[in-house]
């Protein structure tokens, strides 16, 4: 296997979505704020940081990650997922740590251990960009199974071996990730209730909490606008 940049193969561009993160994720995440206003300057803004794995000709996994300022202080930890997007471009800081924005897999292979090979991946890319660590809004993979648990609650779940209850976190921490905190509103979308209707394939017929399959916290909707805030654990990495 072999991890080549975006940058240089237009071709894996074209295809990655359909290939990996359409499997990977939800649609609704692809309707937040930061990432509709910037992903796509991401391998002509930072080349180094968005890299695919393949397996001889074959799209396998890819990473995608931001270089962002954080002083290393709790107080300054960026609220999540967005906030780390936007002081990336938007906050006029000297960068210093790298975020990770996603890792995903393309659903064939999973089970082969290749997000925990492109975690690996990620820490070399913050190591060769000069950056002190590397900080990840983690998704934990099993909480859309609890979604009206706290993410203070459920990030401290252990199991009787003393690893970690979520499968993503525990993979993060076998290779020297640490839990910093929660990230309790690290993603936020809002949309109309038939946006929402076409992502989810649901219906809303009324205000109010919805539980929506693979949502990691309740769908709010009121007066015809749906809003969804997930929560992440923010993990870091010494380099």
């Amino acid at each position: 296997m072999k991890v080549v940049r975006y940058a240089d193969r237009p071709d894996l561009r074209a295809i990655r979505y359909e290939t990996l993160a359409k499997p990977a994720f939800p649609e609704y995440m692809n309707h937040n704020v930061p990432g509709g206003k910037y992903w796509s300057r991401l391998s002509d803004d930072f080349p180094d940081l968005q890299l695919a794995l393949l397996d001889g000709d074959e799209l396998v996994a890819e990473l995608h990650s931001i270089p962002t300022a954080w002083d290393g202080s709790e107080g300054d930890l960026p609220g999540g997922w967005d906030e780390s997007f936007l002081r990336a471009y938007e906050g006029g800081r000297r960068p210093d740590v790298l975020c990770a924005l996603a890792i995903a897999v393309r659903p064939d292979r999973q089970g082969e251990r290749l997000a925990a090979r492109m975690l690996q991946e990620m820490r070399a890319a913050a190591e060769r960009a000069g950056l002190r660590e590397l900080i990840a809004p983690v998704r934990p993979t099993f909480k859309w199974r609890y979604p009206l648990i706290p993410i203070e609650q459920y990030m401290t779940w252990r199991r009787d071996d003393g690893t970690h209850f979520d499968p993503w976190i525990r993979a993060h921490e076998r290779v020297g990730g640490e839990i910093l905190g929660p990230a309790r509103a690290s993603m936020r979308i809002e949309a109309s209730v038939s946006d929402w209707q076409s992502w989810t394939a649901m219906q809303f017929p009324d205000d109010g909490d919805y539980i929506v399959p693979e949502m990691l916290a309740p769908l709010y909707v009121r007066r015809g606008v749906g809003c969804h805030v997930e929560p992440n654990v923010w993990l870091r990495h010494r380099l």
